[in-house]
């Protein structure tokens, strides 16, 4: 007589979580991400120095030349530095959660009784700490070279908030990459690959009107052409014209495309 032993059960984890859960998580795994940073502070080189070299070697060797004198040039290049080193920014959140997936930390979160999403969610959502970061020092930087916003604080603030949600929209585009890329590097690479020719063939240093005329429709059509515009007219002349309405348009098309993809990616790598 033989007895048949059955297997013990395996532990089994919800696949789905209630939104109030998934919220939860996320932000605790943001906090995780804060938590990083703050044992790895090195984390923040480019954010805290990248604006400031920038604002000084473009404003100095540039100003003079395209504006005339550097007090000119700063409401000129303050925002394009701005949506420059916050955009570029973006990138590390795609590199970080490619990193992490090697190290097989997301492995160890689907033990876990955390919605699936948390991670990646939470990952994307403590990022906004670092734009925030390169965005108050641009400002900074600025005032102390002489840069006085005549739009008000009021404004000011209202196109750093742009900003953050742009580069937190653009960071779905390179979260997708780190998702689906094979190695860190790579996602660095692809990334930059795309994000260069955007933001340095972009109205953002350079009037658009004082380039050639087969450049002049790509700087016009670029969306980061726009979202300089709505910065400098935002803290500049304290006005909302369309280039506001295209900077906010272009990042809800890409979150509505690059959230969905990025997610069913996500999921199945995990």
């Amino acid at each position: 007589m033989s007895t048949l032993i059955k297997p013990g059960a395996k532990r089994q984890l919800k696949n789905r979580a209630g939104v109030g859960q998934a919220v939860r998580n996320s932000l605790t795994m943001a906090y995780r991400g804060l938590l990083k940073i703050r044992r790895t502070p090195e984390q923040l080189f480019d954010v805290t120095f990248q604006p400031i070299l920038f604002t000084l070697m473009f404003t100095y060797i540039f100003g003079g030349a395209i504006s005339g004198d550097v007090q000119s040039y700063l409401p000129v290049i303050i925002p394009g530095i701005l949506v420059q080193t916050v955009i570029t920014t973006s990138i590390v959140t795609g590199v970080q959660l490619r990193e992490d997936m090697e190290k097989g930390v997301f492995d160890r979160f689907k033990s876990l009784p955390i919605a699936r999403i948390a991670p990646l969610a939470g990952a994307l959502l403590a990022d906004t700490v670092r734009y925030t970061i390169a965005t108050v020092l641009t400002f900074i930087m600025g005032y102390i070279m002489g840069f006085r916003p005549d739009g008000g604080i009021h404004n000011v603030v209202l196109a750093s908030v742009l900003v953050i949600f742009c580069s937190w929209a653009v960071s779905w585009i390179f979260a997708f990459f780190g998702v689906i890329a094979r190695s860190a590097s790579s996602v660095q690479g692809i990334s930059m690959i795309v994000l260069f020719p955007l933001t340095f063939l972009s109205n953002a240093f350079v009037p658009a009107d004082t380039l050639p005329d087969w450049l002049h429709w790509f700087v016009k059509v670029n969306p980061v052409s726009h979202l300089v515009s709505a910065v400098r007219e935002l803290v500049n002349e304290s006005s909302m014209g369309s280039d506001l309405l295209w900077s906010l348009l272009g990042a809800a098309v890409i979150v509505a495309v690059f959230a969905p993809i990025t997610v069913r990616a996500y999921m199945k790598r995990t």
